[in-house]
């Protein structure tokens, strides 16, 4: 498995695979023919789908300015390697100079095939939970220590950041009001929400409210193109945040307790990420925000010093409640459902970790078996329910 620094990157929204990945592929092929003239990109399966709701368009054009580029939106195309597939063309005087096949393969990471460096560098050696808790248990590790031990002491600097932005994007959106961009005339919920306490508002009652307004605030930024962190994708980017940042006021823990927090919910999404996927295109709505629930469950579990079966356990039930869940924004925006979603996984994380207080010693599944469940699940679902805006909610919206 390759860095944690690969998993949580700061970037813009509103999607991590049709902006950030395509934006990314743009800039590596301008690099490597800088004379062209002109460029032509042409986007298959869900990038044309939905690429015009995900700014793909505008997040090529950015990349290429100030030359000229032609986007040819090929929705008819199968038998892709990858639902979001790309092909890249440069010209000179007229002259085809060079071509490039780019894979957005969710996060904000590419594969191009044949090029097995441009994946990156394998930092861990264990590829499973089994594995890594076997060695943990070995040495008498927690994860974020075993975290420490493969990526270096200086990981919890870098995680620090990462949760410095991810405080960011929630005041960002808690301090903003007025509709989202796209045409849905979506209105900013966080603010509402945080401000809005109940007249007789119960310990619980307060907790939703503000969990969800936290989510709320860190999904408008991602919907609106500001600054979030993928955890693991924009998409998902509100549900880490929420609950980690209600804990910590609620609880009083310090930004280093979450930083370590962090380096254990990375883990289990460096997991997902290898194991199956984190792509919404390839494995529907469960690939985001179930990873980034159970990303959040696991963090949570470390937060509170759980053992290593109780955050298996969190992780494991966080995935297994949301598998099988679609991907269909309407009109191919990261609006309705995505930001409600972010909310309820986050209140599901915090679920998860108070069931792996009581029943984790009575697991029977696996977080390893759960993840290649809904590697298979997603591979499973009809197309029109992996981020092609084409069924679910957006099928019957506006109807």
């Amino acid at each position: 498995m390759r860095s944690l620094r690969e998993l949580y990157t700061v970037g813009r929204g509103p999607s991590s695979s049709h902006t950030m990945g395509p934006a990314r592929a743009c800039a590596l092929f301008q690099r490597e023919y800088p004379h062209a003239d002109r460029y032509r990109v042409t986007l298959y399966g869900s990038l044309a789908k939905t690429g015009r709701g995900h700014q793909t368009d505008l997040a090529v054009q950015e990349a290429f300015a100030p030359r000229p580029v032609e986007i040819i939106w090929d929705t008819q195309t199968g038998d892709l390697p990858h639902p979001n597939t790309m092909d890249l063309q440069a010209f000179q005087d007229g002259r085809l100079v060079g071509e490039l096949r780019a894979l957005s393969v969710g996060g904000g990471a590419i594969r191009i095939p044949g090029r097995p460096e441009e994946a990156g560098r394998e930092v861990y050696g264990e590829n499973s939970f089994r594995e890594i808790q076997e060695l943990c248990r070995g040495e008498n590790l927690r994860l974020p220590d075993y975290v420490a031990r493969r990526e270096g002491e200086e990981i919890f600097s870098f995680l620090l950041d990462i949760w410095r932005c991810m405080k960011r994007s929630v005041a960002q959106g808690l301090s903003r009001t007025g509709t989202l961009p796209g045409g849905l005339e979506v209105e900013r919920k966080a603010q509402y929400l945080y401000n809005q306490r109940h007249m007789d508002e119960s310990r619980e009652t307060r907790q939703n409210r503000l969990v969800c307004a936290y989510a709320f605030a860190a999904a408008e930024e991602n919907a609106s193109g500001g600054e979030i962190v993928t955890a693991p994708t924009c998409g998902a980017c509100g549900v880490m945040p929420a609950a980690l940042l209600y804990m910590q006021e609620d609880r009083g823990f310090s930004d280093e307790q979450v930083a370590r927090a962090l380096a254990a919910g990375g883990l289990v999404g460096n997991l997902i990420k290898h194991n199956a996927s984190i792509s919404g295109a390839e494995c529907g709505c469960q690939a985001e925000i179930g990873s980034a629930c159970s990303m959040a469950a696991a963090a949570l579990a470390e937060l509170f010093g759980m053992g290593l079966g109780q955050i298996e356990y969190a992780a494991e039930v966080a995935m297994e409640h949301h598998l099988g869940l679609t991907c269909d924004p309407i009109g191919g925006l990261v609006q309705i459902p995505c930001i409600e979603r972010n909310a309820v996984a986050a209140m599901r994380a915090i679920n998860a970790l108070s069931l792996a207080n009581f029943l984790a010693s009575t697991r029977k599944i696996s977080f390893d078996m759960v993840v290649d469940t809904m590697y298979e699940t997603g591979r499973d679902l009809n197309r029109l329910y992996r981020e092609t805006a084409e069924g679910g909610l957006a099928k019957k919206y506006g109807r």
